[in-house]
Parts: structure tokens; C-alpha cells; sequence
């Protein structure tokens, strides 16, 4: 089954109709030509590691077992670590959710994977690699996907290995990238100049895994699919958006690696900042990949970069009350250095300087040990002009839940069963798990790789993004490392500083924290 090269993409298919596409060779996703005999081969570099065990290969295994590869697909792990077949599958094994009715399935699965041993930096490891795939493809004409699950220390001599040995001739390549895109302007535009110098921007998918999440999608169709939406998403309706990203866990001893980014290279700058691109771009002319990203860099371009009064942050501390790790705060890890100022909260306000937005801030929020896992976009509009309810009526609110559970609802006011005249918030909820009881919600990473395999680049970062995401965050990144500025203290399990609380108050965010949404998650 053969992708053609020469495919930049495909409009608007729902991944049922992909699905059909890749199951039968009669059906055909618009610009792309399938072919049974062409096979293909899936490359893992770094094999051996954490992304590869936890996330590449359960992927492979779940597309794999539900038909949706194109056949024939092979695997080939590449790593320095001296693995066999059988070693490799028993480091990945429990993350795989194999069901007792899939074990010859499973079993299939493992036959097709190979293994190469190899250094990254020398060339022999490169032509042993080659040389396993020319023998996977009965030396025929192949396509090959490359995924980099590698630390940016090896990047660069990786990437022209593989672009000197071990290339496709005749079929199509595409390389798979993960973050982090660098860790500030120069460092991201001098990786991407040199991936530049290697491959076409075609050939290129920076994976971003929010991007493949279920509601993150739906923003396409919440916003462009709903009249009663689009015509209230502009500044004369809505009084902020606030894009919250929460985990109820710390470092959990990887303080080593995470003190290197900080919350805000790790999530805000890459996740956070794609989902408010979505938000607020306006629509594009089609949903062609290039249409939709050409607005998604439009409106970054609107965003002035961020200044110290832009951002509160913090440093979660142990809290004398829990138990276990709530006990531990981030300094407490043996791999943070004592002294380190290294944020692991942040808030961000950001403001958009074109039409539809001037005047409306886009509150970011991320940060770890807080009271919750959540990641949510609420949409907060004005209060209503006149209020005849002595001042109870309180703000509606759009809430687009990400994880967990994902939900779509609106917060609005109605009056409360019984005699009397009171008013009370409620919601109008669309809850997936009551709505869809029966509807399976693959991974991010399911939809991300298959959409390499048909050649979508929808839901990936392109290169011009990437530069104007760096554009906003880099003056306050070098600002904050330069000065050390020290973060706030906060307690394991809280909310947060209470001055971003203060923060969210000044950019007209209101916190009611009288209400409770009871959907399931």
C-alpha cells in the first residue's frame, strides 16, 4: 500500500475515513494513492529508551492490531543498547494492554520487529541499520518513516547519518521529530536550518502530542461547525480565555532532566500555545494542513512577546501535612541542584493584537504538584449588562475539558427547582464517556502516526510556527535564567501561588469557586 510522495496532505478526514482508506486499496484519501505491494518500514531510534517503551511501540501494537497499518509494515528499533527481540518486548510488554484474545496477533506483531545496535555518531551502525531494512524489504522499492525519540545531544549527527545512508531510493521518506524544537530562538532556527539543509519541510512532522488529543481536534469543529459559537468568538462577547494545564504529582525524581526546561519550555511554550493558536486563529480558507497552519502562524504573529509583568511563577515546596511525596518539594529531589530557581509553575498573559482580540487576555496556566489533573480552555464571557438578580448572576462559560474525560460543556445560570426565585449555575454537558458509551478514543499518539503514514501534517508543527512561539517566549526565558529570578513557593497539592490568583483578577478572569462540574472524569 503505497502513500504517494508527492502528497502534502489531505482536507478535513475524519479518522473513520482514513481508517476505510487504509483498510481497502480501492479507497482513496484525496491526493493519496494506495498500493499493496509497497512496503513499509518504521524506524525507532532510541529503541531502548522511555518514549519508545511507554508510547512508539504500544502505538504500533494498537495500529497494528486494528488494521490500520498498511501492509506490508515492518519495525526496526535502533539503540546502543545490546537488545534482543525477546528483551525488547519484555521492557515494552506492560504497557502494551494486550488482552488474552490477541496473543497470536500479538505474537505476529513481534515477528515483524527487528533490533540494530549501534552508536549514534559513527557510520557502521547506519549501514548495519540500511542493510536490516534492504533485507525487511526483499531489497524493493520501500517507504520508511524515521521516528528521533533521542535527546538533542545526538541530534544533529543522527539526522545526517541517516540522511546519507540510510534514505529510501525510490520510495518516500518522512522523519518523525520530537521536542524539545530547541530551547530558545537561535537554538531552535539553527536546528531547524540544519534539518533544513538535510530534508524538505514535507518530509518533516514536529510532533506536538496535545495536537492528536481528542478535544484539541474538535476545536476545529466547536468553533467553524457551530453558528451559535462563531458568531459570539470575538472580543464584544468574551471577557478571557484561560488555557490550564495541571498535574497532581511532582518531578517524581526526573527533577535532573526537567530542571534543564522548566514548565514553561515543557509545556507552555509548545502545548498551551498550540491550543490558543486554535483557539483564536480565525477560519481558514479550507481545512487543508497548510490553510489551517498558515492561520495558526498568522494569529502568533499578533502576539507581542511576553515582558516580567506578563508572569507569575513558582516552585512547589513539601507540605508537612501529606503523605508519601506531597511530603517533598522540588528542591528535595537529589537530582535538582539546591539553589535552583527552575519553575515548575507558570501563568502567562498574553494578548492578541488584532481585531477579533484586542483587549481580550489569554491566560495560560500550567504547573506541577497542584491540587488536580486537568487540562481545560475556558472561555469566560462578559458579565451581562443590567443585572436584575441583585448582583447573583454570574459569568457563562464555555469549557472545552482536554483530559481527563473529555467533555464539552456550558456553564450558565438558570433558576433553581422549588417555589422560591432563586438562581443557580447549571451546565448544558457534553460529557464523551455518557454521550459516546461505546465510542473508542484512540491515543494521540494512534492518530499522530497514522496521519504519517497518509501524510497529514495538519496536526503537526511547522517550521514557521515553531519560529514565532520562540519569539514570544525567548526575551522572558533569557530574562528569567539571566536575573535568577526566584520563583514563588507553593505547597504540594495546592492551586498554586495565590498571586496568579491576583494576576487572573486583573486580566478580567473571575474565580467563583462556587461551582462544581459533576461529570464524570
Amino acid at each position: 500500500m503505497e502513500l504517494s510522495q508527492n502528497n502534502n496532505g489531505f482536507p478535513c478526514e475524519t479518522l473513520s475515513r482514513i481508517i476505510n482508506s487504509l483498510k481497502s486499496p480501492s479507497m482513496v484519501c484525496e491526493g493519496t494513492h494506495f498500493d499493496g505491494q509497497i512496503p513499509h518500514t518504521f524506524v525507532i531510534f532510541g529503541a531502548s529508551g522511555d518514549l519508545a517503551k511507554k508510547k512508539i511501540y504500544p502505538t504500533l501494537w494498537w495500529l497494528f492490531r486494528d488494521n490500520l497499518l498498511p501492509k506490508p509494515t515492518k519495525f526496526c528499533g535502533y539503540a546502543r543498547s545490546k537488545l534482543s527481540i525477546k528483551e525488547l518486548k519484555e521492557k515494552c510488554h506492560h504497557h502494551m494492554k494486550v488482552q488474552p484474545d490477541e496473543e497470536v496477533k500479538y505474537k505476529e506483531f513481534w515477528e515483524l520487529n527487528n533490533y540494530v545496535s549501534g552508536s549514534y555518531d559513527g557510520l557502521r551502525g547506519f549501514e548495519l541499520l540500511n542493510n536490516q531494512m534492504e533485507i525487511m524489504e526483499n531489497k524493493c522499492k520501500a517507504n520508511r518513516i524515521f521516528y528521533l525519540a533521542l535527546p538533542p545531544s545526538v541530534f544533529q549527527e543522527v539526522t545526517v547519518n541517516l540522511k546519507q545512508i540510510c534514505m529510501s531510493k525510490k520510495g518516500w521518506n518522512r522523519v518523525i521529530i520530537e521536542k524539545p524544537f530547541g530551547r530558545d530562538d537561535a537554538s531552535s532556527s539553527q536546528l531547524s536550518d540544519h534539518l533544513a539543509s538535510l530534508f524538505s519541510e514535507s518530509q518533516i512532522y514536529r510532533i506536538d502530542h496535545y495536537l492528536g488529543k481528542e478535544m484539541v481536534q474538535n476545536l476545529m469543529t466547536i468553533r467553524f461547525g457551530n453558528k451559535i459559537l462563531s458568531s459570539t468568538w470575538n472580543r464584544e462577547n468574551i471577557a478571557s480565555v484561560f488555557i490550564t494545564f495541571k498535574e497532581p504529582f511532582g518531578t517524581q525524581g526526573r527533577g535532573g532532566y526537567f530542571d534543564e526546561f522548566g514548565i514553561i519550555r515543557d509545556v507552555m511554550q509548545n502545548h498551551l500555545l498550540q491550543i490558543l493558536s486554535l483557539v483564536a486563529m480565525e477560519k481558514p480558507v479550507s481545512c487543508h494542513p497548510n490553510d489551517i497552519r498558515d492561520e495558526k502562524v498568522k494569529v502568533l504573529k499578533s502576539i507581542e512577546a511576553l515582558t516580567l509583568n506578563d508572569i507569575v511563577l513558582g516552585q512547589y515546596i513539601g507540605n508537612p501535612n501529606g503523605e508519601g511525596d506531597v511530603k517533598s518539594g522540588y528542591l528535595d529531589d537529589i537530582t535538582v541542584s539546591n539553589d535552583s530557581t527552575t519553575p515548575t509553575y507558570a501563568l502567562s498573559v498574553l494578548h492578541i493584537n488584532n481585531e477579533r482580540w484586542e483587549g481580550v487576555p489569554f491566560i495560560l496556566r500550567c504547573g506541577k504538584a497542584l491540587n488536580e489533573r486537568k487540562t481545560e480552555v475556558r472561555i469566560q464571557y462578559h458579565d451581562v449588562p443590567g443585572d436584575i438578580f441583585e448582583g447573583n448572576s454570574k459569568r457563562n462559560e464555555l469549557v472545552i475539558r482536554v483530559q481527563p474525560g473529555e467533555a464539552l460543556y456550558l456553564k450558565m445560570m438558570t433558576k433553581s427547582p422549588g417555589i422560591t426565585f432563586d438562581i443557580e449555575e447549571t451546565e448544558m454537558d457534553l460529557t464523551y464517556e455518557q454521550r459516546y458509551k461505546d465510542s473508542y478514543l484512540p491515543d494521540a499518539y494512534e492518530r499522530l502516526i497514522l496521519d504519517v503514514f497518509c501524510g497529514s501534517q495538519m496536526h503537526f508543527v511547522r517550521s514557521d510556527e515553531l519560529h514565532e512561539a520562540w519569539r514570544i517566549f525567548t526575551p522572558i526565558l533569557h530574562e528569567i535564567e539571566k536575573q535568577r529570578i526566584k520563583p514563588i513557593p507553593y505547597l504540594y497539592g495546592s492551586r498554586g501561588p495565590k498571586e496568579a490568583d491576583r494576576k487572573c483578577e486583573e486580566n478580567n478572569f473571575k474565580y467563583y469557586g462556587s461551582y462544581k462540574w459533576h461529570g464524570k472524569h
